[in-house]
C-alpha cells in the first residue's frame, strides 16, 4: 500500500485514520458503530484504511468480502453524498484511473461490447425478476405513478409525445436494450423500429418476446456502424457507455443518421462536475468502461450538429426507481442463490443501493434533451 502523505487526504496524520474518519463521518451525521439505519457497523478491521487508500473501490469491495454494513445502505449513502464528502478524500491510488480515463479511448469500437457481455448478458431471468414487465432498465417517470409498471410506461409515452411520433414513421433505438421502448411505440404510435444493442442476450429475448406482426427489428451492432436515415432517433440509458472521447462522434452519427426535420431524444444519466472521474467501483464491477457526462460535455458534442430544443431533469425519480428495483432483487434473490454467490448479492445490493443514495442526495442528475438538426420552425412545445 502506498503510505498516505497529509496532501493526499488532507489530515494531520498524528490523528489516527479511524478518528479522521470518524470525525469526518459525523460531519455526514454518520457514526461508526451507531445505533441508526445509516450508521457504519465496522466487523474487521481495515475497512478504514482501505477507503482513505481507495476510495469507493475500497469501500466497495470492503463491503462485498462483509467487512462492513449498514442497515439502511442507502441512507448511508444519502448522508455520505449530501455532505460531499466524497469528494473530500482523495485516495492516491486511483490517480491511474482518472489518468486513464482522460488519455485512452475506453470505449473504441472494440472495447464497447465489454459492457453487453460482463453486464447485460448476466441473464434475462434475472432482470425480468428485478425490472418491471416491460423490462425497462432506465428510469422510470413518476410524477402520476404509484408503482414501477406505471412509471416505466409513463416513461415511454413521454418519450414518445416529446418524439411527436405519427404512424408511419421509422424510429432508430440506439441502445434498445431489451425492447421496451421499440414495442411500446410500435404498438400505441404505429411507428416502425430498429433497435441497435450490443447484447446479444438482449437481441436474443426481444426477438422471441416481441409481439407478432409489431414492426421491429434487432439489430446485434455497435452504434457507429448504422448508416440508414430515419425520422426519429431516441437512446435511452446508453449514453453513459459512450465515453468522452466519443461524444461527438456519437453526436455525428445521430446527425447522419436522422432527417433534417427530425427529432432527436437523448436520455442519459449525467453528474454535476466535468472533471470528476468515473467511479472505480461501478467501473470494475458493474459497468465497465462507462463514464457520466456533464452538461457542458453534452452540449459541446452537440454544438453545431443540433438545437437543443428542450432539457428535462428528473434524477430524483431515479431514486424510486433503484429502490424499487431493489424490492424486486430482494424478493427474487432465492431463485437466483444457485447461480450467483454471496459476494454477487452483496455487489448488487450495493450497486443499487449506493446509485439510489447518490440521486437522492442529487449529486447525479436523470436528463432528457430533445435536439433537432436546424431548430423547429415556430419552436418545440414542451411536454411533460
Amino acid at each position: 500500500m502506498t503510505p498516505l502523505k497529509k496532501s493526499d487526504v488532507g489530515f494531520d496524520l498524528s490523528i489516527s485514520s479511524h478518528q479522521y474518519v470518524a470525525d469526518l463521518l459525523a460531519q455526514a451525521n454518520i457514526e461508526i458503530n451507531g445505533e441508526r439505519p445509516w450508521d457504519m457497523q465496522i466487523n474487521a478491521p481495515g475497512v478504514i484504511e482501505n477507503a482513505l487508500s481507495r476510495g469507493n473501490l475500497g469501500l466497495g469491495e470492503s463491503y462485498m468480502n462483509g467487512d462492513w454494513d449498514a442497515e439502511s445502505l442507502d441512507q448511508f449513502f444519502y448522508h455520505l453524498m449530501r455532505a460531499q464528502l466524497h469528494l473530500r478524500v482523495k485516495p492516491t491510488q486511483l490517480v491511474y484511473h482518472s489518468l486513464r480515463v482522460k488519455l485512452f479511448n475506453r470505449q473504441s469500437a472494440k472495447r464497447a461490447w465489454e459492457v453487453g457481455e460482463k453486464h447485460y448478458d448476466l441473464g434475462n431471468e434475472f432482470y425480468a425478476a428485478m425490472l418491471d414487465q416491460r423490462m425497462t432498465y432506465t428510469c422510470g417517470y413518476w410524477k402520476n405513478a404509484s408503482n414501477l409498471d406505471e412509471a416505466q410506461e409513463a416513461k415511454l409515452d413521454l418519450i414518445c409525445r416529446k418524439l411527436q411520433l405519427k404512424p408511419g414513421m421509422r424510429v432508430l433505438d440506439i441502445g434498445c436494450g431489451w425492447g421496451s421502448f421499440m414495442a411500446y411505440a410500435a404498438e400505441h404510435y404505429g411507428v416502425e423500429c430498429v433497435g441497435l444493442t450490443i447484447s446479444k442476450e438482449q437481441a436474443d429475448f426481444g426477438k422471441r418476446v416481441m409481439k407478432k406482426g409489431l414492426p421491429v427489428e434487432f439489430r446485434l451492432q455497435d452504434y457507429r456502424d448504422e448508416t440508414e436515415v430515419f425520422d426519429r432517433i431516441v437512446s435511452i440509458g446508453m449514453f453513459e457507455h459512450v465515453g468522452r472521447k466519443n461524444y461527438r462522434e456519437y453526436m455525428e452519427v445521430a446527425n447522419r443518421c436522422l432527417k433534417e426535420d427530425g427529432l432527436f431524444l437523448l436520455h442519459t444519466i449525467g453528474k454535476n462536475v466535468t472533471a470528476m472521474p468515473p467511479d472505480p467501483w461501478i467501473d470494475k464491477y458493474i459497468f465497465p468502461n462507462g463514464e457520466l457526462p456533464s452538461l457542458c460535455q453534452v452540449t459541446d458534442a452537440a454544438e453545431s450538429l443540433f438545437v437543443v430544443e428542450d432539457m428535462h431533469n428528473f434524477g430524483a425519480d431515479y431514486d424510486k426507481t433503484l429502490m424499487a428495483w431493489h424490492d424486486n432483487f430482494e424478493a427474487n434473490w432465492f431463485d437466483f442463490r444457485e447461480q450467483f454467490d454471496d459476494e454477487f448479492y452483496r455487489m448488487w445490493r450495493y450497486y443499487l443501493l449506493c446509485c439510489a443514495g447518490a440521486f437522492r442526495a442529487r449529486q447525479i442528475q436523470l436528463w432528457q434533451f430533445v435536439l433537432s438538426k436546424e431548430g423547429v420552425v415556430g419552436g418545440y412545445s414542451r411536454v411533460s
